[in-house]
């Protein structure tokens, strides 16, 4: 009896483990049932950034198969857990938040963005007009717009340019307001709702379509040193053939003259140039000399 059991146990374990093989797998990454998502982080007016990505990622498709999905985060950081917890494999990482994600080993540089020929850009901390702030120790006590916690440009950088003059921009501004982009902290410093904020170079080029006077009313009373642009990234577990074929086909699409205006429109990008996680090393450094604790804004 004992012998007839075990026969028959042994026989459901076998066939259970062949109803488990021969059951549905998991779709390919890279197409339609299973999609690459490729997040960006909310540094640009969103409906206009996400318009352009999908171009871009459907340019992609075209010319090597592969699908991909493009979405905008509500945050930054939020582009950095989609990349951490598996929801993205690609991420358009503003400069700290590659960082970020590199020491948290969710992220792996293979493009940085060229603009205007380089892959360096500059910061700016602006103020209006008619608030008397013409130096960044006219700061303390003043409003300040700032696009995200983790804009490189917009938030980290003046920090450690305010902490250098004296001022500490936890405790000595009178409040912090995040702007939700880059556009967001010019428009509020253009109203009045900030007295002052800060964002790349030169942002406001963004609005003076509708905000005609703008470089009138919002100026510029500090720049920064230049800084690494921003990334395309890839999760680690992202298979190297896949990552080599969208990488190639997104460096033909930068270099076609007939996109363009496409990549002007996702992110101002005029190109993409390949580079690794070391050309990122000079930035590390700035901000370990100036004290930044990278690991903190982890948690």
């Amino acid at each position: 009896m004992t012998r007839k059991l075990f026969v028959i146990l042994s026989l459901a374990v076998i066939l259970t483990l062949a109803l488990s093989a021969c059951g549905p797998k998991e779709p390919e990454l890279g197409t339609e049932e299973n999609p690459i998502i490729w997040s960006f982080v909310p540094s640009q007016e969103s409906e206009t950034v996400l318009a352009g990505a999908q171009q871009i990622a459907d340019l992609v498709e075209e010319k090597t198969g592969i699908v991909i999905q493009a979405n905008i985060a509500t945050e930054y950081a939020g582009v950095i857990e989609a990349m951490c917890n598996g929801e993205a494999q690609m991420g358009a990482l503003n400069t700290f938040s590659y960082v970020l994600a590199s020491e948290r080993e969710c992220a792996a540089v293979a493009l940085a963005s060229v603009r205007y020929g380089t892959t360096f850009y500059t910061g700016q901390i602006v103020a209006g007009a008619d608030t008397g702030i013409s130096s960044v120790a006219d700061l303390a006590g003043k409003t300040f717009c700032r696009p995200d916690p983790l804009s490189t440009s917009g938030w980290i950088i003046p920090s450690i340019t305010m902490q250098a003059q004296g001022i500490d921009p936890e405790t000595d501004l009178k409040q912090v307001v995040d702007a939700g982009g880059h556009d967001g902290v010019i428009t509020a410093v253009y109203n009045g709702d900030c007295e002052a904020g800060s964002s790349f170079v030169d942002a406001r080029s963004n609005v003076e379509e509708e905000l005609p006077d703008v470089k009138d009313k919002v100026l510029v009373i500090e720049t920064s040193p230049p800084i690494p642009n921003d990334t395309i990234s890839f999760a680690k577990d992202v298979p190297d053939e896949l990552r080599d074929k969208i990488v190639a086909a997104l460096l033909e699409i930068a270099s076609d003259e007939a996109y363009a205006d496409i990549l002007n429109d996702t992110y101002s990008w005029s190109g993409l140039e390949a580079v690794d996680d070391s050309f990122y090393d000079p930035f590390r450094q700035t901000l370990d000399a100036a004290g930044v604790d990278i690991e903190g804004f982890m948690n």
